[in-house]
């Protein structure tokens, strides 16, 4: 038996348009979580935000993380240009995803805790005053 290694993967549409809102947003999810299903990935946290998402997943070795992050980009972009014709027209170059993406495995000091807390809370995280304190030293 082996463990599964633990990923927090993040990504954005391409132009980091803020597309991710309403119906396009609740589709996404629903195909993350159904590419999740019949791949073997589970997602443990997700989070969409505008312009940018955020999935805490696991998968079997036989994957690798590039593989994971192609079809869960390929397959939902494919269904989201079908879906929302307007989508399409609104990313002019007939992509919806940004060619790379980020990705970290849990480890000592960045726990599941730690990522977990963080995807739920981003966007409280991001938009806390004392953000904007890092240049004021």
């Amino acid at each position: 038996m082996f463990t599964l290694a633990e990923y927090h993967l993040v990504w954005a549409p391409k132009y980091r348009k803020w597309i991710l809102r309403g119906d396009i947003r609740n589709r996404v999810e629903e195909l993350f979580r159904e590419i999740g299903d019949r791949h073997d990935i589970e997602i443990d946290t997700l989070e969409i935000a505008e312009d940018h998402v955020h999935l805490f997943v696991s998968f079997p070795p036989r994957l690798s993380i590039s593989e994971v992050v192609g079809k869960m980009k390929a397959i939902s972009a494919k269904v989201v240009f079908e879906e929302f014709p307007e989508a399409e027209r609104e990313m002019y170059g007939g992509e919806f995803w940004e060619d790379g993406y980020f990705a970290r495995t849990v480890g000592d000091e960045v726990t599941t805790k730690v990522i977990r807390r963080y995807i739920e809370y981003h966007d409280e995280e991001e938009t806390r005053p004392d953000q904007l304190d890092l240049f004021d030293q």
